[in-house]
């Protein structure tokens, strides 16, 4: 090979790998275990289906693999849902966005259950998104109750970073995570959805936060203004103090599990404030 084709065939493979490189990858949807039977219906104990809504760069297999498994065996049934996908990554889009993805999804839930509501379980943006939905969009009435765990219903303090493993790498802050811009707190995005008040009339909250929160912080503002009839704030160490689970494994935790299965026991109304879970 003479020294001119080499050096072309060099160029050309240093193009393709530079393309290879740049072209976003494809997300790619995969149900966490116990979720997305569409057969299955609803019984008179567990009346609501549950929506099961993943967070920022999350997947819905990866933030669910224990939460929805755990749902499943309880009797319920479970839904799950990927969304707001930009270069390849999931929960990554305006937040508005991604709640108009959320409306149909409910929506198909609803229809394939024969359920005139659902139950709304979110992790991070997930806890947040759905009260858009619910505000904005018309969904309040199609919501029997929202359970955030470690949501960031005010915006967060601190910067929201991907984790180390996610591949590629944009600008996270800017056009590359448009969510993320509008989980900071006091963005426009956050301003907007707050001028309505923290609920809206007809379902209920439950936030579940833990003090070792180190991406929505502080972790306080995660929590919910409203009454006790509607609104039950719970912070894990009030209830387990040795536990040191942080915001990213929190849809892991067994006490949260707990929780997140009294507050979805409610007839009516919030978790239970009471509640003692098992401190594992």
């Amino acid at each position: 090979m003479s020294l001119l084709s080499r050096a072309l065939s060099v160029a050309a493979a240093a193009v393709l790998t530079s393309s290879l490189m740049a072209a976003p990858a494809q997300a790619v949807d995969i149900s966490p275990p116990g979720a997305n039977d569409w057969s299955c219906k609803p019984s008179a104990e567990h009346p609501y289906p549950v929506v099961l809504v993943p967070g920022t760069f999350e997947s819905m297999e990866k933030n669910w693999s224990t939460l929805s498994p755990d749902l499943k065996s309880r009797g319920y049934c479970v839904f799950a849902l990927n969304y707001g996908a930009t270069n390849g990554v999931y929960a990554t889009a305006p937040v508005k966005d991604s709640a108009n993805e959320l409306a149909p999804f409910v929506d198909a839930v609803r229809s394939a259950t024969g359920a005139k509501q659902v139950d709304l379980v979110g992790h991070s943006q997930g806890g947040m998104m759905p009260r858009y939905y619910m505000g904005f969009l018309g969904g309040a009435k199609y919501v029997h109750q929202l359970v955030g765990i470690a949501p960031s219903n005010h915006g967060t303090e601190g910067v929201i970073l991907p984790p180390p493993d996610l591949v590629p790498t944009p600008d996270y802050t800017a056009a590359g995570c448009a969510a993320c811009a509008d989980q900071q707190a006091g963005s426009p995005f956050m301003q907007e959805l707050n001028s309505i008040g923290d609920t809206v009339a007809g379902p209920a909250y439950t936030v579940i936060s833990t003090t070792h929160d180190e991406v929505v912080i502080p972790y306080n503002s995660q929590f919910l203004s409203g009454s006790t009839r509607q609104v039950t704030n719970i912070t894990i160490q009030d209830k387990c103090p040795a536990d040191v689970i942080e915001h990213d494994q929190t849809p892991n935790d067994p006490v949260v599990h707990q929780l997140v299965a009294n507050a979805l026991a409610q007839a009516s109304g919030p978790a239970d404030p009471a509640y003692q879970p098992a401190c594992i």
